[in-house]
């Protein structure tokens, strides 16, 4: 079984519900994916952090890290380092706080001193509706000197997220569309 079949199947057993839900844009949804359930688990994390290490490279130019928003990109940033990292290359994973940090030095951003203004970066999420939480996240990139090369999502719910950031000028890269998860 390749990575994604069997990734597929672990987000189907774990990840994958119908019942309704609000979600993070403030819609209404008769389905969720609870991608946490995915990236959390020892193998679902292990075949995340593969699969998107696979859609990093990609991008087609060396790039410095991975990272997004916490909580949902923290899982997923930390496994795709760590299967790059198995392949000889240092790809190092930082976190965006959803505000800056209280104390200390205030800062945004976790892993700021593996990358230095210019780093080229991807910001991963784990599952995408509108895009609103990508686009925050590249915003708060920018905002700190990192040069965003893309996008990548474990799951776009196909509702949106693609027009809105593609139309932002960014490139996304899914694993998975709803379509190719469940039909």
């Amino acid at each position: 079984m390749s990575i994604k079949e069997e990734l597929k199947t672990i987000i189907c057993d774990l990840s994958y519900e119908e019942r309704e839900v609000t979600l993070a844009s403030g819609r209404k949804s008769n389905f969720y994916f609870d991608g946490k359930q995915t990236t959390l688990h020892a193998r679902g994390g292990l075949l995340v952090g593969q699969a998107f290490w696979e859609e990093v490279k990609q991008f087609g130019e060396p790039i410095d890290g991975v990272g997004g928003l916490t909580l949902g990109a923290d899982p997923i940033a930390t496994a795709t380092s760590i299967a790059a990292q198995l392949e000889g290359v240092n790809l190092h994973a930082f976190i965006i706080r959803k505000e800056p940090k209280g104390h200390g030095t205030g800062q945004w951003l976790e892993g700021r001193k593996n990358l230095p203004p210019g780093s080229k970066v991807v910001i991963v999420e784990d599952v995408t509706t509108t895009g609103g939480s990508s686009m925050k996240a590249v915003e708060r990139a920018r905002a700190e000197g990192l040069e965003v090369v893309g996008i990548v999502t474990l799951v776009d719910r196909e509702e949106g997220a693609r027009e809105a950031i593609e139309g932002a000028g960014e490139i996304l890269r899914t694993v998975f569309t709803k379509s190719e998860v469940v039909g």
